[in-house]
């Protein structure tokens, strides 16, 4: 199911419905951009602590946005043992335009190639999107509305609205009271923005939305002073269905936080960073904070990526390099659950991935992240039994399996392999530290000592001093393989980095302590010599 701004509101009491009855939900979302082009220092690194790396990556998500949001909602079947429906949508989601929200974002070039080699819909994102905002926004907006403060801001906008006042003002001219013209391909929030803008101008008109658009009566003052004081469509409750329009998506993502349902993805941590930035506040500076608002926003997550790293050491399944190749690996015969595990169909309306692959279309993705979510817990409640099939599997025995995952988040490229968000971090299991001290090589650069290694083994590099680059890669093989192959090289040294002994900071401390010994010493023995 695909929906934009036109399809939206209709089908928002159905999926309130749809999220307060499911056991978890599924989540994908697609972005204009990933990464901002970030260069030295802020360039995302292995060395970054947790705090570091999410600091730089920040600046990414404030630059870019949110073009398509997919949701998978999971539901057990009453009645049917370990069987579950998917509802699976996608939503097109498009910044407010709405008084003073007027959003600026950024496409990066790789990501348009990237959703347009899988036939993002671009036209349905930039024409029919759903309008969002966060809480912070949403408060600015309500007051510029509730105080009448409001105003038309945007050059678009400004043109349409003074068509609009324009034709309305000509055909008053000629009509008589009672009489009513039709404003049609105007829909959505814009519809209520348009009929208050018509108010606010012009005493002798009544406006009404209707199916076929907006439409204008010309009526007297007196009737429109009747209309306006005991109508239900009085200016009040006029302005909070304009608010409630303007939010769009916000609604529902509020909705979805007080369900309070498990939410699962699979390395999803750039989608907690876009939801908190695009739907709930501003991200803050502080690391830690953002933890708890997401912990508080959703107390149970689960990255399928983390899942799946551990299960893929054990059972010796063949390397996977993406999502879609993770769910045909445990929906193949290597997967000795795969007869026993749980049954999984689709929804009358969301049929479309029965026999369709739509890899990168966010609401498949977010079906597939459910499917191995449950294929895995199932494969891993089969392991503690011993015994297959296992007998009344049911979603809270799954949730109990999984527990070691819960909140433990991938991260792709860090000082650390994953960020806990009930509690503190773990401490990294990443390889160690390698220090390279170059002779006979003047004014070598990063670049260049990653180039020379990177037939070898990719390292991040960091320069320490003038000669010296610390050296930091992912995998354990890499570091004993660069350790063995330079061994005694002439002019290329590499060895175990150790703080104490290779830190310019600590031999600073060290040369400066030394010499106020030497000189204590010296002062010491001639003040004995003396008379």
């Amino acid at each position: 199911m695909d929906l934009g701004a036109d399809e939206f509101e209709e089908n928002l009491p159905l999926l309130q419905e749809l999220v307060q009855e499911a056991d978890f939900v599924g989540l994908d979302i697609e972005f204009t951009g990933l990464r901002s082009n970030l260069s030295g220092p802020q360039q995302i690194s292995l060395f970054d602590l947790p705090s570091e790396w999410y600091l730089k990556t920040r600046q990414s998500v404030q630059q870019f946005t949110i073009c398509q949001i997919g949701l998978s909602v999971f539901s057990a079947i009453e009645g049917e043992a370990n069987k579950y429906i998917a509802h699976s949508c996608n939503f097109f989601l498009f910044p407010t335009t709405f008084g003073i929200l007027d959003s600026e974002f950024s496409f990066q070039a790789s990501s348009v190639q990237f959703l347009n080699q899988y036939g993002f819909n671009y036209n349905k994102f930039l024409k029919n999107g759903i309008p969002y905002m966060n809480e912070e926004q949403e408060k600015k907006i309500r007051h510029d509305i509730l105080t009448g403060n409001w105003r038309v801001r945007s050059s678009p906008d400004k043109d349409q609205i003074k068509a609009v006042i324009d034709k309305v003002t000509r055909w008053l001219d000629l009509a008589k009271e009672g009489d009513w013209m039709t404003l049609p391909g105007i829909a959505g929030f814009q519809a209520f923005e348009v009929q208050l803008v018509l108010r606010q101008a012009l005493p002798d008109i009544w406006t009404v939305l209707k199916d076929e658009g907006v439409v204008v009566k010309k009526v007297s003052k007196q009737h429109r002073w009747y209309l306006q004081n005991t109508s239900c469509d009085r200016e009040s409750c006029w302005k909070e269905k304009i608010l409630l329009s303007a939010r769009g998506f916000s609604v529902f993502f509020q909705m979805l936080v007080k369900a309070q349902k498990p939410l699962v993805g699979h390395n999803m941590m750039m989608d907690l960073l876009h939801l908190h930035e695009k739907f709930f506040r501003p991200l803050p500076e502080s690391y830690d904070q953002f933890k708890q608002n997401i912990h508080s926003l959703f107390p149970v997550l689960i990255d399928t990526k983390n899942v799946t790293k551990d299960i893929w050491k054990e059972m010796n399944f063949p390397r996977v390099s993406n999502l879609s190749e993770v769910y045909e690996v445990l929906n193949s015969d290597l997967n000795p659950t795969k007869n026993s595990g749980p049954e999984i169909v689709h929804a009358s309306r969301c049929e479309k991935y029965v026999k369709t692959k739509c890899p990168h279309e966010a609401a498949y993705d977010a079906f597939l992240c459910g499917s191995v979510l449950l294929k895995v817990a199932h494969l891993l409640l089969q392991k503690i039994h011993g015994i297959d099939p296992v007998p009344e599997s049911s979603f809270p025995q799954y949730l109990d399996v999984l527990a070691p995952y819960v909140n433990q988040v991938n991260l792709i490229r860090a000082g650390v392999p994953k960020i806990n968000f009930s509690g503190p971090d773990y401490p990294s299991i990443r390889p160690p530290i390698l220090i390279l001290s170059i002779k006979r090589w003047p004014g070598v650069s990063e670049q260049q000592v990653y180039h020379k290694f990177q037939n070898l083994c990719k390292f991040d590099v960091r320069r320490l001093t003038r000669s010296q680059f610390l050296l930091l890669t992912n995998k354990f093989k890499d570091a004993r393989n660069v350790l063995k192959e330079y061994r005694g090289h002439p002019t290329l040294c590499i060895s175990l980095y150790r703080y104490w002994r290779h830190s310019p900071d600590v031999n600073c401390v060290l040369q400066v302590c030394g010499i106020v010994t030497a000189w204590a010493l010296l002062a010491f023995i001639f003040g004995r010599s003396g008379p």
